[in-house]
């Protein structure tokens, strides 16, 4: 890497941990000012909400780099057009890919280690704020276990077991559920293809019940259908719903593959699977987007200018982004299509005002 490069990577990276530090902040405040409320009615001690709001951190990281790398981008141009170091550059016959090369190098970089925060750091990191939330915060047991599509709950001497759950419809289906005594023993097994929850309860369809007999044996029943009483809320059942970009691609491949194998559609998981891989690579089509952005109005070098056009791109791309999404989710676009529709539309204008940039 020549002195060149070091320099100007340098000023992007110290911009760039700004503009990150910046925002994360804001973002800390307004989730405190929502949250904290609510602890404190909890009686949450202060160390739990700590150790809350400090897991939430690369979540955060997550949600406001590609913003703030959009931002880096149009401040470091912006910054070197205003002390006239890209007219000197231009001058000495160096091209603008030259100066544009360790920016691109960088977001490439920072789209990879987001890929890796996403699959790897951020499903461990939600895990233990739900954690924090669900068990020291709000004080409820530890009583229900998601793990991938496999789900496990315990009421009293119920004992719940599932494959998968359905938010759309509310479902749960490949349903077991198992009456122990006090000690453990299993009293009755009932297996059911499926469990809708009405008017409160669930509803277990396609019954088939298991009575067992002392010493050894069983009496089966075969029933359409049966209610069951178990102190199992559907609001716990939609984290899944509520919080899918947390969880690993690989999970979200397995529970969508699950579904359509239960014959349910399965749009809005594949295309959150998708995004999952596009929307860190939105950060270096946001260089590539800013830096013809930034040069075109390199003679006035304004700041201000960086941050409006800064969050003109920005809005921009969540609108469009947003709204692909929705059509992928309803199956409308092809969950491929939905999820990389915004990069591939934003890193066309951007290699558009690229060539529009005299060299």
């Amino acid at each position: 890497m020549s002195l060149l490069d070091r320099y100007i990577a340098k000023t992007w990276l110290r911009l760039l941990l700004l503009c990150l530090c910046g925002f994360i902040g804001l973002y800390l405040v307004i989730d405190m000012i929502e949250k904290i409320p609510r602890f404190l009615r909890a009686g949450a001690d202060a160390g739990d909400a700590l150790q809350y709001f400090a897991w939430k951190l690369p979540e955060m990281v997550s949600r406001t780099a590609t913003f703030s790398i959009l931002m880096a981008t149009l401040l470091t141009l912006g910054v070197l057009s205003r002390d006239s170091e890209i007219i000197a550059m231009r001058s000495c016959g160096i091209s603008l890919l030259k100066i544009s090369f360790p920016m691109l190098t960088l977001g490439f970089v920072a789209s990879i280690l987001l890929l890796l925060n996403a699959e790897i750091i951020l499903p461990y990191t939600y895990a233990r704020t739900e954690q924090i939330d669900r068990i020291k915060i709000k004080k409820k047991g530890d009583n229900l276990t998601f793990k991938r599509n496999n789900i496990w709950f315990r009421s009293d001497s119920l004992i719940l077991q599932a494959q998968l759950f359905e938010p759309k419809t509310r479902t749960l289906s490949g349903v077991v559920v198992w009456n122990v005594d006090a000690a453990m023993i299993p009293v009755s097994r009932v297996d059911a293809d499926t469990a809708i929850y009405q008017d409160g309860r669930w509803m277990l369809h396609n019954v088939t019940e298991k009575k067992f007999l002392i010493p050894v044996g069983f009496k089966e029943n075969v029933i359409p259908a049966m209610a069951v009483d178990l102190n199992l809320k559907i609001e716990d059942l939609q984290v899944l719903e509520r919080d899918a970009d947390n969880m690993s691609i690989r999970v979200l491949k397995e529970y969508a593959e699950n579904l359509k194998r239960g014959g349910y559609q399965a749009y809005r998981y594949y295309t959150l699977m998708h995004a999952k891989i596009s929307t860190p690579f939105a950060a270096v089509i946001m260089v590539l987007l800013g830096i013809p952005f930034a040069l075109r109005n390199s003679r006035s070098g304004s700041i201000s200018m960086g941050i409006g056009a800064s969050i003109g791109i920005s809005f921009a791309y969540f609108v469009v982004n947003a709204v692909l999404l929705s059509y992928g989710r309803s199956g409308v676009l092809t969950p491929v299509v939905a999820a990389w529709g915004a990069n591939v539309i934003f890193m066309l204008g951007g290699l558009w005002m690229s060539m529009s940039v005299k060299g």
